[in-house]
């Protein structure tokens, strides 16, 4: 014990005489050779990690170097260190770390969820969940004694990110084609996809010929985010149909949105886990009578809930004053994703109209009904000819034989 004891402060005092020695070059004449400040630290909340940069000039100023700097106090954790740039000027240290919730525990940061009222982009909402990230970088002292002249540094961080989906407004997601959900600011990295099926198990893929789906076939309908924690639930706001791949179209007919769902309409999984599920009866857009395929695309708007909480955020549809605030149709899409064309052809799912014997023996000629009606107009005509050709002969014969 008092082997390691001594190896550890023999380590401890190499590290204090190299940083107070070893003042590199490219700092020498850097104007950010000088005392730490709050301002030295700059914070990127990334999509896919949270990077931190920090002038390391002040770093060196303060006796101190990139080996005795790390997250959160974690010394004994080698992926808490962070990694100096020389090639820059002036000179970092920068750390990265992935925003998921097993790495960010791993380096101590502290990691929250809390609701509050929706605003800019999000006022639709009265209650938005956001996940906060904090932490700190701070310096290890190596001094051995019980004393020290080193002021600590400590640098403070945090990014608050809403767990709302928002795509890349370039994208557009289509059936079948994972595509990144992120935003400007930062959000939780998933890969968001649509896929419809024939079957309420989800199990067999639904095939839409070029003749199109018959009137009423049954449309199974599963959206899904994948690369997700199981802390999260995928939460759908509205699911509705255009005329074009377009979510914005002012053409558009709703399947539900809150508490309003098409009568056809079932939504069977909600929130409750990463997947969604709900089914709809295949239709044709009333603008489409003259065409023999009516083509609509499917848009779900989605966004993500805390599993815990997601309940809560669904609408209360049996008090209507604890829906959201608003329920109307213009809810924001950005975090919208698409289907492929579903094409409707115009004959119904179900049987077809009984006709009579007279009407298959004349389809079995070949023959339209014009067609018919014409020849059956000529024999009534030619009934009536012969007819009155024989009342006249037979009227003239009795003439004859009463002048007789």
């Amino acid at each position: 014990m008092k082997t390691m004891r001594l190896i550890i402060l023999v380590c401890q005092l190499g590290l204090f005489l190299w940083a107070d020695a070893q003042i590199p070059t490219d700092c020498a004449n850097s104007n950010t050779t000088r005392d730490p400040e709050n301002s030295d630290i700059t914070v990127i909340c990334g999509t896919q990690h949270m990077d931190l940069s920090m002038y390391i000039c002040p770093v060196y100023h303060a006796l101190y170097n990139e080996s005795l700097m790390v997250l959160n106090g974690q010394v004994d954790k080698p992926g808490c260190y962070g990694t100096a740039d020389w090639s820059v000027t002036p000179p970092v240290l920068k750390f990265r770390f992935p925003i998921n919730e097993s790495s960010l525990i791993d380096c101590g940061n502290t990691y929250t969820i809390a609701n509050q009222l929706g605003s800019g982009q999000f006022q639709d909402y009265s209650n938005v969940q956001y996940v906060n990230i904090s932490g700190t970088v701070t310096s290890i002292d190596p001094s051995a004694g019980t004393i020290t002249y080193r002021r600590q540094i400590l640098y403070k961080f945090s990014c608050n990110y809403p767990m709302q989906y928002l795509l890349n407004n370039t994208k557009l997601g289509v059936s079948g084609v994972n595509i990144a959900i992120r935003d400007n600011n930062g959000s939780f990295i998933s890969t968001l996809s649509m896929q419809l099926y024939e079957d309420s198990k989800y199990e067999n893929i639904l095939t839409i010929p070029e003749t199109g789906l018959n009137l009423k076939t049954k449309i199974y309908v599963e959206v899904e985010a994948t690369n997700l924690t199981n802390r999260f639930n995928l939460l759908l706001d509205r699911c509705y149909a255009t005329t074009n791949p377009f979510p914005t179209q002012a053409t558009f007919y709703d399947l539900f949105v809150g508490c309003t769902v098409d009568a056809q309409t079932k939504v069977e999984l909600n929130g409750a886990s990463q997947k969604a599920h709900f089914s709809f009866e295949a239709f044709r857009f009333v603008e489409h009578k003259n065409k023999t395929i009516s083509t609509f695309y499917l848009h779900c708007a989605t966004r993500l809930c805390e599993a815990s909480k997601c309940s809560s955020l669904l609408p209360d549809c049996e008090n209507s004053q604890n829906r959201r605030k608003r329920e109307a149709k213009d809810v924001p899409t950005n975090a919208t994703i698409t289907s492929l064309p579903i094409l409707v052809g115009r004959q119904s799912n179900g049987e077809a109209k009984p006709f009579s014997a007279s009407q298959a023996a004349t389809r079995e000629k070949g023959y339209s009904t014009p067609v018919v009606a014409i020849i059956v107009c000529i024999v009534i005509i030619a009934i009536f000819i012969v007819g009155l050709t024989v009342f006249l002969g037979l009227h003239l014969r009795r003439r004859k034989s009463l002048m007789a």
